[in-house]
């Protein structure tokens, strides 16, 4: 006959059941907060270790994933798991070359390996259009636009628009009311082009007659807004840029200040650096510059300006030797970053831009090391996590986020010369060399030879992946060629 427990025997059993309980959800917790901290069994050792995980994506997705020979089940874009140490990993696709990098992972940490950009094997130039001579062609900064230009001495430009994989090309030519001495007998006239807007419609062009020069802010949209600068302010210049994307705001550098310009307003402001011989600007209004010490002239100086500073930031000053000092800057998930170069060695600072005069307590070294050479270029990528240097074929690049430094060298014939390697996107370098367009992670790694090319031209890919531009050689001249990076 059942007997019911008494209440002493109820609340024992309660208690029991509750601790039971309780533990069961603390060990389940505690077991799911080990493995999203990516712990995991290893199975060989019998020891629980932590892991990373890594993530990957490619260009075109779809790609087999392989880690240390071993095949994931899922392709890109997908995820793993893997034990801290040094791995293989190989991300490939039927019909393109394969994607291979080896990387120490951390444990605990999470990487990104989401900048495959897979090439196809079979890359053939198709022409896009035709040309006797090309004396410069630029990409706009947004891969809608090539401006080509056929000589020098003409002020006559094609537009190339790449937004459809039908290209079209219109003609535009300067009215001779934008230019001086257009119709002057005897006078000879060059035109260079310098720089798109970030927008993709207006171009600065440098115009030199005789032995002046003046610059022109060509709209390429209606080339009869054309703006000449230099009749417009009164204003010799040497270096100038533009800021925003309304062709009207521009700094420029004339006779050792750097100014800002309104050419809706025609206005000038008041120097804001001085004793600068050249300078870069970076977002819209932060201007890096190199120059002479105000105080002592036999001192060079980097410094930082941000508009509505009341002074200057100089951030290092150094007897003037051959040396290079030189400086950029960017933004990260919230920190500033900037990278100073004098001679070969490299230091990467980050923190908060400077507020006071001088003082760059603000801005903390991340990380130092020593170049083989002078280093004669260096900038930041173009979302900010990479700082790339370079001295002719020789480069390094340090990844901010992983704190990884990377030295390669490419491999050159005697006497070729290699120019300034450009940001093909986020994470990859073209280059062109030796008659080719190379593409290279922004680590030097997966190097591709996309089609031969003629260097200094332009270079870029477009905004749907499917496409790379370059200027190639015919046997009639030159042409505006294309390579397909995604397969049909």
């Amino acid at each position: 006959m059942y007997r019911r427990p008494s209440k002493k025997k109820e609340t024992i059993m309660r208690v029991i059941t509750y601790i039971a309980m309780t533990l069961s959800v603390v060990a389940i917790v505690g077991i799911l907060i080990f493995m999203i901290l990516g712990y995991r069994l290893d199975t060989d050792s019998g020891r629980i270790q932590q892991g990373a995980l890594v993530q990957f994506e490619t260009v075109p997705a779809g790609a087999t994933v392989k880690i240390d020979g071993i095949i994931l089940g899922s392709k890109t874009s997908t995820k793993s798991t893997v034990i801290g140490g040094i791995h293989t990993f190989v991300m490939e696709r039927d019909g393109y070359e394969t994607w291979q990098k080896t990387l120490d992972i951390k444990a605990g940490t999470l990487t990104w390996l989401d900048y495959g950009r897979l090439v196809p094997k079979n890359r053939i130039a198709e022409s896009v259009a035709a040309y006797p001579s090309v004396h410069a062609s630029k990409a706009s900064i947004d891969g809608k636009t090539i401006i080509v230009q056929q000589a020098a001495a003409t002020p006559s430009f094609q537009i190339v628009d790449l937004r459809s994989d039908d290209v079209k090309s219109s003609t535009i030519v300067l009215p001779a009311a934008a230019y001086s001495e257009a119709t002057t007998v005897g006078v000879a006239h060059s035109f260079a082009i310098n720089q798109w807007d970030t927008a993709g419609r207006y171009v600065l062009v440098q115009h030199a007659y005789g032995d002046k020069k003046e610059w022109l802010v060509m709209d390429t949209r209606d080339v009869n807004l054309t703006k000449n600068i230099t009749k417009l302010l009164d204003i010799e210049i040497n270096q100038i840029v533009f800021s925003g994307t309304s062709g009207n705001i521009l700094y420029a550098l004339s006779g050792g200040d750097i100014r800002k310009l309104d050419l809706s307003a025609g206005t000038i402001s008041r120097s804001l650096v001085t004793n600068a011989a050249s300078f870069e600007l970076y977002e819209t209004n932060i201007i890096t510059y190199v120059g002479l010490d105000p105080v002592d002239n036999k001192k060079t100086v980097v410094g930082l300006y941000r508009e509505g500073d009341t002074v200057t930031h100089i951030l290092r000053s150094v007897v003037t030797t051959d040396a290079p000092l030189r400086i950029a800057t960017s933004r990260y998930f919230n920190k500033d970053y900037v990278v100073i170069t004098e001679g070969g060695k490299v230091d990467i600072l980050s923190g908060a831009y400077p507020t006071q005069g001088n003082d760059s307590s603000s801005l903390t070294k991340l990380a130092s090391f020593t170049f083989k050479e002078n280093v004669g270029n260096v900038s930041f990528s173009p979302k900010g996590d990479y700082v790339l240097v370079q001295s002719g074929p020789h480069f390094a690049s340090y990844d901010i986020e992983h704190q990884r430094i990377s030295e390669y060298t490419v491999s050159t014939d005697a006497g070729v010369v290699v120019n300034p390697v450009r940001w093909l996107d986020e994470d990859h370098t073209v280059s062109d060399y030796g008659g080719n367009l190379i593409m290279r992670d922004f680590d030097g790694e997966n190097a591709v030879s996309i089609n031969q090319a003629v260097a200094g031209q332009a270079a870029v890919l477009t905004q749907n992946d499917r496409f790379m531009y370059s200027v190639g050689s015919t046997s009639n001249g030159l042409q505006l060629q294309r390579v397909r990076m995604i397969l049909p």
